[in-house]
């Protein structure tokens, strides 16, 4: 099997709590509490779940933009979790980010061509300043945006029109893999799916990987090979998109894509609705994360927590249910 172009193992993300007189840790936010995944280059895998369960953490747990707590991120065989900043400069060139809002993630006192030639002069991918005025002309070309735009302003630009400018920051770094932390829930639906529609064109055209965290399941379906559903800092199921939106095997999924708008009114899902609120990441129940809220849950869900487990092919869910132990009460609610 090929080499996976980034690996997370057992990822875990704890935020300290301080308070008191001596201003000493008090507790801690649970905010990624253990995860794994592999990402192939070229593939695309959506991080998916409510907002607070984590997923934005793990993207930024990868970029480094903060120590993780413990646990491995591996680029193309390499650790850099633990490199020095020294060390891990060069490499940052191959993992880059578009963030969510395009209107704070540009320079309002950037001009598009300086913004653009940052990351260019910092990697040292242009010997000279011509060869910097090519690439940024050919970036926006690739980012469907007239050449004559890089005189402008941040703030000249609709919120379509930054977000391909962030499109164009990220791939100035030449990137294997690029996170789209909720890249386009910030956009109106037909600028969302321009972008969506670009995101896909470059993919093909230049072999990027892609880790898309996002809540919109309807954007995800159109647009990934793969799932990874998180709740409360865990990931419960881990799937090809075809297995997870026609064959959910975890209550949280069930329950997720049911909430999902359809078209066609005649076609509506039966509408799953979750007893309860997410609990606090600061005190996560014990056992299964989701019992307090699952309409399965039986007495081994509250006290051990389960783990993915294969259900079929290359479709891994975490869930007492699929077990062979499970009680018959259980196995026929299910």
């Amino acid at each position: 099997m090929n080499q996976p172009l980034l690996e997370v193992n057992d990822l875990k993300k704890h935020f300290p709590i301080t308070g008191g007189f001596f201003g000493g840790v008090t507790a801690k936010v649970y905010a990624v509490d253990g995860i794994s995944f592999a990402i192939d280059k070229g593939e695309t895998l959506s991080l998916v779940g409510e907002s607070g369960c984590g997923k934005s953490t793990v993207g930024k747990a990868i970029l480094r933009l903060f120590p993780i707590t413990s646990g491995q991120v591996v680029l193309d065989g390499q650790r850099i979790d633990d490199m020095s900043a020294g060390t891990l400069r060069p490499l940052r060139r191959r993992v880059q980010v578009v963030f969510q809002d395009p209107f704070s993630s540009l320079n309002p006192r950037l001009r598009v061509r300086d913004i653009l030639a940052e990351p260019i002069t910092n990697f040292g991918l242009a010997k000279n300043r011509a060869e910097v005025d090519a690439r940024i002309a050919d970036l926006m070309d690739t980012v469907r945006l007239p050449r004559d735009a890089v005189n402008r302003w941040p703030h000249e630009f609709s919120g379509g029109q930054r977000q391909r400018i962030g499109i164009a920051r990220a791939l100035a770094a030449e990137p294997d893999l690029i996170i789209c932390d909720e890249a386009v829930s910030a956009l109106d639906v037909s600028v969302k799916a321009q972008i969506v529609n670009l995101l896909q064109d470059l993919q093909k055209e230049l072999g990027l990987a892609l880790l898309f965290i996002s809540h919109d399941l309807a954007v995800v379906e159109h647009m990934t090979h793969r799932v990874a559903v998180m709740y409360l800092g865990k990931i419960v199921e881990i799937a090809p998109r075809r297995g997870i939106f026609a064959d959910p095997k975890h209550p949280y999924t069930q329950a997720l894509l049911s909430a999902v708008p359809v078209p066609d009114p005649g076609a509506a899902r039966d509408r799953i609705i979750l007893k309860g609120d997410v609990p606090s990441p600061i005190n996560p129940p014990k056992g299964c994360r989701f019992h307090t809220r699952c309409p399965y849950a039986f007495d081994r869900c509250r006290q051990e927590e389960p783990v993915l487990k294969a259900t079929s092919e290359g479709h891994f869910a975490a869930c007492h249910l699929h077990d062979e132990t499970r009680p018959a009460a259980a196995a026929a609610s299910n």
